[in-house]
């Protein structure tokens, strides 16, 4: 590991319990959410797997697939150049430069850059928001985080579709009032919905957030997976979110 990595103002760096994995955050920025860690958790890699994750962040999404999977390759695309500087020093302090290579890049363009019809499984926790829900600083990195300013869901499917090779897999999580464009969009490029979560924040809760895992030119058949619950009605995380996170409420 690269111990020699200074850390700007408001930023520090947090212990993702997983394989003595650490991420540079900024306080004052945007933090990975438990989305992040559920769809990363939601993936199925195989072993030496080449994987892209589309609008990286921190860099959280590669960490964790990397910590449970043997793959060969991640590619962590960002557009905002402070937010993926930020990660690249984050795959430095791990030793991980070469292994998770973190690009600033526009993931609308991105398969000009990384080829066509390459990778096994491409993965993205894209901005929810439409431009039209409420009024933001397209500025701010918090709302290019959040809402649809620098890319939006269409960007993101198409450059997922030319980035896969033929049955490659596509993970995605959004918000389940969006999914019926998530549907539309997915077969209008050609990746085949395959598998859906929905994430509740407790039993009596509608769901808040949905896992999708599509597959390039798949066949069509959808398989619905048993909902996951985040909390208990005490307030306490459900065991599966115990099991996902690990020790002591982490990752």
């Amino acid at each position: 590991m690269d111990r020699d990595i200074k850390l700007k103002e408001n930023e520090r760096i947090d212990d993702l319990q997983l394989k003595g994995l650490k991420i540079i955050q900024d306080t004052n920025g945007f933090c990975f959410g438990m989305d992040a860690v559920l769809l990363a958790n939601f993936c199925d890699i195989k072993k030496n797997s080449l994987v892209v994750d589309l609008g990286t962040g921190t860099g959280i999404i590669p960490l964790i697939l990397w910590g449970k999977n043997q793959i060969k390759k991640i590619y962590g695309i960002e557009i905002q150049q402070e937010v993926s500087e930020m990660a690249q020093r984050t795959m430095k302090i791990n030793g991980l430069d070469h292994k998770i290579e973190i690009l600033n890049e526009d993931l609308k363009e991105i398969f000009n850059v990384l080829g066509v019809n390459r990778y096994d499984v491409v993965v993205s926790n894209p901005p929810y928001m439409g431009r039209g829900n409420g009024i933001v600083n397209p500025y701010d990195r918090k709302a290019i985080s959040r809402h649809e300013i620098a890319c939006n869901l269409e960007d993101v499917i198409l450059s997922a579709s030319k980035l896969l090779k033929h049955n490659g897999k596509f993970y995605l999580v959004h918000r389940p009032h969006r999914i019926v464009d998530i549907f539309c969009i997915l077969r209008q490029y050609k990746l085949e919905p395959k598998e859906i979560r929905f994430v509740h924040p407790k039993v009596s809760s509608k769901p808040n957030m949905v896992l999708i895992k599509a597959i390039k030119a798949a066949k069509p058949e959808l398989k619905f997976h048993t909902p996951l619950y985040v909390y208990k009605d005490n307030g306490e995380f459900t065991s599966e979110i115990h099991e996902i996170y690990g020790l002591d409420n982490k990752i």
